[in-house]
């Protein structure tokens, strides 16, 4: 009798044994973590606008996370910094030190270190990046890939602050897989990759007004686009990382900073026009991180930085000769970023999600660009590597005792 029951429980274990064993090897979700790019994004303009409810969305995002000041490089332009922030080492390492590199417009190929969605691929993280600076040519993920500022096109040959549609990119791939474009053009349109180049002065001089306003109805046109094309890809092709890019506050803020009559390079034809015109671009990118907040549930972290800030000319930059030109084009500039002392224009991070505190605010320049790789890569469970120069942002979470992610 005893035999017969110990039989009976024995044949028990046995059947649990590989539903045990099958509720154990069962892995974990990995993280889904969205990344938001904006190119020089100004804190000194955006609290303002805060206070008045004019970016709701964004207020939302500072409630429920943390979010500061974020120290940049030397000289910060978009593709310097976004190559260090992709690979957090320094320009000089990495090797895109600027827009222009040994006479080339800088680009992918110029990478000398492995960038954070190589490495996130590697590590079986599906990744989704779109309109992202510096990616072009495209590179291959576990994902998809669509690139954003100087990207090669007609009318843009060299690839230098202007907007070819994706139709006519020349030069390089803009989508990866390649089978993506086709379904792009069909569900999204024929859109633009990035922003609009400012025009000339030639072109502005007694047509001001009305060159600024067809300039900022292309913006909007190019915006409306992207958001378009961000929720598209959010709804029909969801990753586990996902990065978005936008970048045209930072071209508006150049020419159209609302700067004062003893401001430098004050010119009052173009300057009185549309002193609305940056401020409202923040208010236009809220409207874009709305569209995004209805992909973004209690489970996923939602990281927003500005590669730098943006700040009128100083009184010494009247010796340059290129102060007033951008990019040594002739477009009359106001303001800018590539100062040599890169904490004159500190970028902006906002971060929320699972385990990240409240309404933290971030004093001080305490964060860099170099620590959105590393912090990213916790997130995942993924150690640093060695070559990277940055640290995890553990001031931001509620328990760093854990790991965030298991491996």
């Amino acid at each position: 009798m005893v035999s017969r029951k110990l039989s009976l429980l024995l044949s028990v274990l046995l059947l649990a044994v590989p539903v045990f064993a099958q509720q154990q090897s069962v892995p974990k979700p990995k993280p889904r973590v969205i990344v938001i790019g904006v190119n020089g994004m100004e804190l000194d303009m955006i609290r303002p606008l805060l206070l008045k409810g004019q970016m709701p969305n964004l207020a939302s995002v500072i409630q429920k996370g943390a979010y500061g000041k974020l120290r940049t490089v030397s000289a910060p332009n978009c593709p310097r910094v976004y190559s260090t922030l992709f690979t957090s080492t320094d320009p000089e390492e990495h090797g895109v030190t600027g827009f222009i590199v040994g006479g080339i417009t800088a680009n992918t190929n110029m990478l000398k270190e492995e960038p954070l969605w190589s490495m996130l691929s590697k590590s079986g993280i599906t990744v989704g990046m779109a309109n992202v600076p510096a990616t072009f040519p495209v590179m291959p993920v576990n994902g998809y890939m669509i690139s954003g500022m100087l990207t090669r096109g007609k009318n843009c040959e060299d690839g230098v602050l202007c907007a070819p549609k994706l139709s006519e990119v020349m030069g390089g791939d803009a989508v990866y897989p390649k089978s993506l474009q086709p379904e792009l053009l069909k569900n999204v349109g024929d859109f633009y990759i990035d922003c609009e180049r400012m025009p000339g002065a030639g072109d502005l001089k007694g047509h001001e007004a009305e060159f600024i306003d067809k300039w900022l109805g292309k913006v909007q046109v190019i915006r409306a686009q992207q958001t378009k094309l961000f929720d598209y890809l959010l709804t029909t092709h969801p990753t586990e990382f996902t990065f978005l890019g936008q970048s045209c506050e930072d071209r508006t803020g150049h020419w159209l900073y609302p700067i004062t009559p003893f401001n430098v390079g004050y010119n009052a034809s173009i300057n009185n026009v549309r002193q609305d015109a940056f401020p409202n671009q923040y208010v236009a990118f809220d409207a874009v991180l709305g569209s995004i907040l209805k992909h973004v549930d209690e489970n996923t972290y939602l990281i927003i930085f500005s590669d730098h800030g943006i700040k009128p000319l100083r009184e010494f930059e009247e010796k340059d000769p290129h102060a007033h030109m951008d990019h040594e084009k002739t477009t009359p500039v106001i303001a800018k970023h590539d100062f040599a002392d890169g904490d004159d224009v500190p970028g902006s991070f906002f971060a929320m999600g699972p385990g990240i505190k409240h309404d933290l605010r971030l004093m001080g320049l305490g964060a860099s660009v170099y620590d959105v790789a590393p912090t990213l890569l916790y997130l995942y469970g993924i150690e640093q590597p060695k070559q990277m120069r940055g640290r995890i942002l553990t001031e931001i979470f509620e328990n760093t005792n854990n790991k965030v992610a298991a491996k």
